[in-house]
């Protein structure tokens, strides 16, 4: 069964970044297509990004294009989530998910993938 562990999330003043880890245990990702979502206090979960498991295509929500990056670490086990430029708005609870696909050319940021993390908050406040 595979495990999930986001990392990497905190306190940052508008303007910042964080970088987050969706790590996980015994098993390589690269064979996973990752996504990366968030909620926000009161609204609805939504994805952001994720990465294809067949070259690494990567896909972003018009919300952080421009702002986050996803990529795959060189361990094999951890895919991150660079956030830049971050804004109050982007404070939320922040999830990584995969869904066993080895040959994904394309990833989508719906909500069906099958294995979850349990998530990380990030709070933008000055």
């Amino acid at each position: 069964q595979l495990q999930l562990v986001e990392s990497g999330g905190g306190l940052v003043q508008p303007g910042g970044s964080l970088r987050l880890s969706c790590t996980a245990s015994r098993f390589v990702l690269n064979y996973y297509v990752i996504g990366w979502f968030r909620q926000a206090p009161g609204k609805e979960r939504e994805g952001i990004s994720c990465i294809s498991s067949l070259h690494d295509k990567t896909t972003y929500d018009d919300s952080v294009k421009g702002r986050f990056t996803i990529s795959r670490g060189d361990a094999k086990n951890t895919v991150y989530l660079q956030m830049n430029s971050l804004k109050p708005e982007d404070t939320a609870v922040y999830y990584c998910a995969a869904n066993w696909n080895p040959n994904s050319p394309l990833c989508t940021m719906g909500p069906h993938y099958h294995y979850w993390g349990q998530g990380t908050q990030v709070t933008v406040s000055s």
